[in-house]
């Protein structure tokens, strides 16, 4: 396998924009990755377009990516497109990596791309419930219509299994809502941080404490948003970023791994295959992206990842470890909780905040020497694992 590099990125501004569509978005990141990679349309080889639930939301089904990219100068290029909810752009870089690092492509591009603002609010609720088993909702309700019956009344259905789930972790550990309403307070600052986060106002752990409860413990400041947009990785080989003087990064692995019910759950078993692959330790790490849907979650996701022993969490966000000048900052974009969350786009955009980290690109919110970097994306719900995790670890 060849070494791969990353030589461009490039993202919209996550927001709400009832206006625009999946092709304005992908094409306005695309413009981005391509300048910033030094490259033309015409030198790409091949496009992995991932998308998770344009098919419910938009009504476009099928060729999602032939149709984003239709303005673009890729047009009769392979595209593939790739589908696997949360995980959909982060398994697009996947494939892309494996293109580039088997010698089929010299210059592969993944992009994430989503539009879920809806002027029916309920429509991306139910769009999220299809990323769970719908036959065992419909065994289990009864019910004709899972994605009616898997609904929660302005919310969506994750957000009820990453609750169950900080219920559980504050049994364990004694964390408590406050340490929750810390983790979400160090997203929002990095959040204000970042030009391209949905949210840019820093708040502090009262005032999310004091935002709505959607439900217990979750605050509304603790859970990631409904919004849109598109996130674009230029992949190229070390030999192609080398003759273009490319600023590039290397990708030292992108690894994929599924969900086994009852089994392992797939951070820990998707972190030893990436550690092992990559030929790091958890300690060797600077920098981390990983799938705050819910900020509970980013504490039992530190855990699992072994970037500290179990129960120690909460001690990481009280003690600071997880900011800037701390051990090891986590979602230093701001997260899904404060950069936003349209699922199609999560995976390459958490990809792009740890390159561009490792190149020294994110202004005050940049990790001092920073040179080894993780991105954990998860994605839908099998009775009791995430459906689909990667982690991708770069280097400089």
């Amino acid at each position: 396998m060849r070494t791969v590099k990353i030589a461009g990125t490039g993202m919209t501004h996550f927001g709400k924009y009832l206006d625009a569509t999946i092709r304005s978005l992908t094409s306005e990141a695309l413009s981005q990755a391509l300048t910033d990679a030094g490259i033309t349309a015409e030198e790409v080889d091949s496009v992995f377009f991932g998308n998770a639930a344009a098919g419910l939301l938009t009504g476009q089904e099928m060729i999602p990516g032939q149709v984003a990219l239709r303005e673009t100068g890729l047009m009769g290029k392979p595209i593939i497109n790739v589908e696997n909810a949360c995980a959909s752009a982060s398994t697009a870089a996947h494939l892309a990596w494996l293109s580039v690092a088997s010698g089929q492509s010299e210059v592969a591009i993944a992009v994430g791309a989503e539009k879920m603002t809806h002027a029916d609010k309920t429509v991306p609720f139910k769009a999220l419930i299809a990323a769970m088993d719908l036959e065992q909702i419909k065994a289990e309700t009864g019910s004709d219509d899972p994605l009616e019956a898997g609904s929660a009344p302005g919310r969506s259905g994750f957000m009820d299994i990453y609750a169950g789930k900080a219920r559980k972790y504050m049994e364990q550990t004694g964390a408590t809502a406050e340490d929750f309403a810390l983790v979400a307070a160090k997203a929002h600052k990095f959040g204000s941080m970042n030009p391209k986060a949905q949210f840019q106002n820093p708040l502090s752990a009262e005032e999310i404490l004091a935002s709505r409860t959607i439900i217990d413990p979750l605050r509304l400041a603790m859970c990631s948003p409904i919004g849109d947009g598109a996130a674009v990785l230029v992949f190229c080989s070390e030999d192609f970023a080398r003759k273009r003087g490319c600023d590039a990064v290397t990708v030292e692995t992108i690894t994929l791994v599924s969900g086994m019910p009852g089994g392992p759950n797939c951070n820990a078993r998707a972190s030893d295959k990436a550690y092992n692959a990559a030929g790091i330790s958890p300690e060797d790490i600077d920098v981390v992206e990983l799938h705050d849907a819910a900020s509970p979650a980013e504490l039992i996701y530190v855990e699992e990842l072994g970037l500290c022993p179990p129960g120690d969490g909460v001690k990481m966000i009280r003690e600071g470890e997880m900011t800037l000048g701390g051990r090891v900052p986590v979602n230093t974009s701001g997260g899904l909780v404060a950069k936003g969350h349209p699922v199609g786009a999560t995976g390459c955009a958490q990809i792009v905040e740890i390159a561009d980290q490792l190149r020294g690109r994110c202004g005050e919110r940049q990790v001092e020497g920073a040179r080894v970097g993780l991105a954990q994306n998860g994605g839908g719900w099998i009775e009791d694992d995430t459906a689909v995790t990667t982690l991708s670890i770069l280097t400089r």
